[in-house]
């Protein structure tokens, strides 16, 4: 199983992150690689589409609105790897009082070697913080 993290500092109050990427069907609000999403299942699962036309379906596994993160696993999607589960948080970070947004994952990579599948997720994980940060600051 091969694991990568990203995170990312942002001159905005958490609440106002949480606001934003808090909900399950607001990745169009903020990443630009996905600019459709629907909800399933009651909610439970989102189907997203990304800017080719792929289609990636994920399950809600874990939500803590208190403490600003939920966890998701992937059911379908055009990527190299089984067992995938990642969790989003935002924390306040306590020097600044801004946030820390952190995009974790864990996966077994099929087809490639763990480095390959570390550095696809650890890419799209850090370019989508990098989108929420332009549109936090826009």
């Amino acid at each position: 199983m091969a694991t990568t993290t990203a995170s990312i500092h942002i001159p905005v109050s958490p609440d106002r992150v949480w606001q934003l990427i808090g909900g399950f069907d607001t990745l169009p609000d903020w990443l630009p690689y996905i600019p459709k999403s629907e909800l399933g299942e009651g909610g439970r699962t989102r189907s997203l589409t990304n800017e080719e036309g792929g289609l990636i379906v994920e399950r809600l596994e874990a939500f803590d609105d208190r403490a600003r993160t939920y966890s998701y696993s992937i059911l379908q999607a055009p990527f190299p790897v089984t067992g995938y589960l990642s969790t989003i948080t935002v924390r306040e970070d306590l020097d600044s009082g801004f946030s820390r947004v952190e995009w974790s994952g864990t996966f077994t990579p099929v087809g490639i070697g763990d480095d390959e599948a570390v550095a696809l997720f650890h890419g799209i994980y850090s370019d989508g913080l990098a989108a929420l940060r332009r549109t936090l600051a826009a």
